[in-house]
This record gives C-alpha cells, structure tokens and sequence, in this order.
C-alpha cells in the first residue's frame, strides 16, 4: 500500500502543478481568442481528441495491466509483439484518417491547415501509448508524472511567447493553439521514448522468456478493444455535445453567436475552474488499474475492499471542500476569465458535476481492473442517453436553457457514478444488506 500512495501522491503533485498550468493556457487562450474564439476552440478539441483515443488503442490500459498482472521475463516479448502490432495499426489508421478527415463538414469552420495537422498526431500518440503503458504498469510514476508536468509547461511557454510577439487573425490563433498542443505531444512523445529505450538496454541483459504473438494481442486486445470502444463513445459524445447544446439553445430563442459564446463560458471558464482539482481523480485511477488488476488476478477481495474505502474517503476529503469552495467564489474565480458573464452562475449549478465525476473517474479504474469493462461501456451509454435526453429536452425550453442543459449534465454524471459503484461493490463483495446469521434465528 505504501507503493500505492507514493505513487498516487507523486503524480498528483505533478498533476497539480500541471493544472495550474492548464489554468494559465485556458486564462492565455480566453484573452487571445475571446467568447467566440474560445467557443469555436473548445468545439474542435473533443474531435481532435476522438482521433487521439482511436490512435492509442487504450495501450496504456491494456499495456499496464499485462505488465502488472505478468512476471518481468516475459515483458521484452511483449513489447517487441505490442510495437509491431501498433505499427500495422498506425499505418492503417492513417491512410484512413488522411480519406476521412478532409471530408468531415466540422473542419469547414477552421483554417484548412488544422485537418492535416491532426494527421501528425496519430504516430506520435500510438507509440508513446505504449511507452506510457510499460511505466504505468511497472508503476514507475515519476516518469508518468513528469511527462504529464512536461506536456502543460511547454504548451504554456509556446503559447506566451507566439501570441506576445506576433498578432493573428481569430481563425490564424485558433490554428496556432492547436499546433502548440501537437507540439507538446511530441516533446512528451521524444522524452518517454529516451527513458524506454534506457529501460529496454537494462531489461533486454536479464533473463526472458518468449510469449507467443497470438497470446500477446488475446491478452491486448481483450482488454483494448472495449476499453477503446468505450472511449471512443465517450469522445463522441464530447465532440456531439456542443453542437446539440447549440442546437437546443436556438430552440429555446438564442442567436447562433449567443449559443456559441455561452458554450464557451460553460466549456472554456466553468467547466475548467471546476475541473481542476479532478488530476488527484486521474492520478489515483493511473495508480489503481494496475494495483486493481494484480489483486484482482489474485483473488484479493479484502485489499480491493480496502482500496475502495480509501479511494471513496480521498475523493470526498479534496471533493467536497474544492466543490464548497467553487461554489461561494465563484464570481471572484469566472472573473479571471470575463468580468460580467454567466460563467460564475454555470459553475455553482453544476457542482454535482464536478464532485461525482471525481468519483465516477477512480470508479472506472476499478472497473477496468476488475475486467468489467463491458458493463463500465453499458454504464456509459445509458447514462450519455438519460443526460443527452435532458439537455436536448430542457435546454431547448426559453424558461430553462442553460439551466435545463445543466440539468441533464448533472443527471447524466450521477447516474454513471452510481451504476459504476454499485457494480464494483457487487464485484468484490461489499454487501448493502443487513444479514442476521441463521443461528440467531434459533
């Protein structure tokens, strides 16, 4: 246990001040683009992030979870079959992105460079995936740590200095911001490599022993494809989600610039502000789908029990006061962003959110771990169904909108964080019944 919080404290250490610095981008990103700038920004990243899901095929779950689950002789024969699986991959995921990204309707909007840049992030994603996939698994996080620090510090740099020194049309600066967040992946991409090649010389001088290449991709693919798929409907939900709020707010009498500069404010300044303190959420699930999967794959219910009740009581001891503290400043926190907008009313109306999205992210670990991968995707669905419902349905009602999008958001968050708890309580046996033995009956 005492490697687990090492682990889960270095990472959130790494974390925080990697947040701070995504703080400062969005503060760097809201003063160069605007409400409108932002808004257009915020809609093309969750399809941006769609191509980086399907280009890292959940290596880094499935990579860490073989590798935990493994004994270290046979971690060099799994790397070898794992590269040149993810070689083949590549080279087919991009012939297909290069027929199928030109063509998508939502790129019309931005500079015609903005496609093609995408383009570079598919091998820059797919190899570092399983690079971060061996040290998660190895759960050697400092590496993980310092590359999370890495990508935010020089992505905020880039950005300072270009937008100081040069002026830019809006749709020039929405293409520069993307081509800072490329540039980052590819700094994070060159030094996890270095350090893997530093611990594949160390491995490949001990003793191996050789996996076949189909026992390897079973045991990837078993645990990639679903995770993958998941994530994938997750991505699209994200990159669908701003055109259906846009889309409910013209309904309920919004112009398309007011709807665009409001999903801006709730995307770019709410959910941002509120979102900050979720990297001790994300460090704790890196931490716990391999530490999950071990004690899983030995049949440790008592240690998964034991996990669980800790990672319930960290969440809730940073959850709540970070919510409690969102919530009473939330005018003096918007206003770093825009003075005078709607944002401050956005993040205290959307504080359920934030706390069982804190809860629902380590929750997900478990259900990774515990090889519930398929019901964690159901979860998803129903949950994105009952919350994509709501959002169309109230937000599109003049006596609601951005309350009644809010509203579904809310709802949609709480009923995953609550199929997920259940599941994994069901799954390692924590009762919710009161169960009186037979012989006190007698």
């Amino acid at each position: 246990m005492k490697k687990f919080y090492k682990g889960v404290l270095l990472l959130a250490l790494a974390a925080f001040l990697g947040e701070s610095l995504e703080f400062l981008v969005n503060m760097v990103l809201a003063k160069q683009l605007g409400e409108v700038g932002l808004g257009l920004y915020m809609s093309i990243m969750p399809v941006i992030f769609l191509v980086v899901i399907i280009a890292s095929l959940e290596l880094p779950v499935s990579v860490s979870k073989f590798v935990a689950e493994k004994e270290q002789k046979y971690h060099v024969s799994m790397l070898r079959h794992t590269f040149k699986l993810t070689l083949k991959f590549t080279i087919i995921y991009l012939l297909l992105a290069a027929i199928v990204l030109p063509n998508i309707p939502v790129f019309q909007s931005y500079h015609p460079l903005v496609k093609w840049l995408v383009l570079l992030l598919i091998p820059i994603i797919s190899f570092t995936s399983i690079v971060r996939g061996y040290f998660m698994g190895k759960q050697m996080m400092g590496k993980i740590a310092f590359s999370n620090f890495l990508r935010k510090a020089v992505q905020l740099v880039l950005l300072t200095v270009v937008y100081y020194l040069f002026q830019f049309s809006l749709q020039t600066s929405i293409l520069i911001a993307i081509c800072t967040f490329i540039g980052t992946e590819l700094v994070v991409c060159l030094y996890l490599v270095l350090m893997y090649f530093t611990q594949w010389r160390k491995m490949k001088t001990e003793p191996n022993s050789e996996l076949a290449k189909s026992t390897v991709h079973a045991s990837l693919l078993q645990v990639s494809i679903p995770t993958t798929a998941m994530r994938i409907f997750h991505s699209v939900t994200h990159a669908v989600q701003p055109f259906l709020i846009k889309i409910a707010l013209l309904k309920a009498g919004f112009t398309e610039t007011m709807a665009l500069e409001q999903f801006g404010l709730l995307a770019g300044v709410a959910i941002t502000i509120g979102f900050f303190p979720a990297f001790i959420a994300h460090s704790l699930m890196i931490v716990l789908i391999p530490t999950v999967s071990e004690a899983h794959s030995k049949g440790d219910h008592v240690k998964l029990q034991k996990l669980l009740q800790q990672v319930m009581f960290i969440t809730f001891l940073y959850g709540i006061p970070a919510v409690i503290v969102c919530y009473i400043f939330a005018d003096p926190l918007t206003h770093i962003f825009f003075e005078n907008s709607s944002a401050s009313t956005y993040l205290q109306l959307l504080w359920p959110n934030f706390l069982f999205n804190f809860i629902v992210i380590p929750l997900q670990a478990f259900m990774i771990g515990l090889g519930l991968i398929k019901d964690a995707f159901i979860h998803i669905v129903w949950s994105h169904v009952v919350g994509f419902a709501l959002i169309f349905f109230l937000g599109s009602m003049s006596s609601f909108n951005m309350g009644g999008v809010i509203i579904g958001m809310n709802t949609g968050t709480v009923l995953l964080m609550m199929m997920h708890y259940l599941t994994v309580c069901n799954k390692i046996g924590v009762s919710f019944t009161l169960q009186v033995p037979k012989n006190e009956w007698r």
